[in-house]
């Protein structure tokens, strides 16, 4: 088959699962300022007009990418936020597996990791949904445990978001130089120490 044949197949297949694998692949070759639509059609295969079928704008696309990343870790911290369990060991679960996460891909791949921190501070509408996502999953472990009488008759919102600002260190990857202290899992249960005893002190 020829080259305009092998295209019009890819082009017949192309799905916007294989476009994001494909825009993963040639971020990781390129970074994020040399990658092109045009670069990730030629790993496909396909013209770029093609991919704009799919996802209209460079931006659009990398705004996908974003949200397939973010994702990876939203959905399994969402499975955590809803089990059937005590709510202040389902906090700390759900805080330590976040935390584990970030860690994990800023030390496995650590090129990969800030080709996403670069790609995630072009997609601020992503992040900022991605944070309330989270947010809203600490409130509905802290309203479960308000409900349940684990928690104090705090307001789950503003609780939710005051953990989540208090524990930023430990999860935000702007801070992912201090991940290697070895003293960073004392501080942390010093910080859940404080969340846990505000959470749950009685007058």
């Amino acid at each position: 088959m020829n080259e305009a044949g092998n295209q019009t197949r890819n082009e017949s297949v192309l799905t916007p699962e294989r476009i994001l694998d494909a825009a993963e692949d040639t971020l990781r070759r390129f970074g994020p300022a040399k990658t092109t639509v045009v670069d990730v059609a030629r790993t496909l295969g396909v013209s770029h007009g093609s991919v704009y079928r799919h996802f209209p704008s460079k931006a659009a696309l990398r705004d996908a990418v974003t949200e397939r990343w973010l994702s990876r870790v939203s959905t399994p911290l969402g499975k955590i936020a809803t089990e059937d369990t005590p709510a202040p060991e389902r906090l700390r679960r759900w805080l330590d597996f976040l935390i584990a996460f970030k860690r994990k891909k800023a030390s496995l791949d650590s090129e990969m990791f800030a080709t996403y921190m670069a790609i995630v501070s072009d997609s601020r509408s992503v992040i900022d949904a991605h944070v309330d996502l989270l947010v809203g999953q600490i409130e509905g472990i802290v309203a479960d445990g308000v409900a349940r009488g684990e928690f104090i008759a705090v307001d789950p919102r503003s609780a939710a978001r005051g953990v989540f600002d208090a524990t930023s260190r430990f999860h935000n990857p702007v801070h992912a130089s201090e991940w290697a202290d070895p003293d960073i899992d004392r501080q942390l249960d010093s910080v859940w120490g404080l969340l846990l005893a505000g959470l749950t002190a009685r007058s």
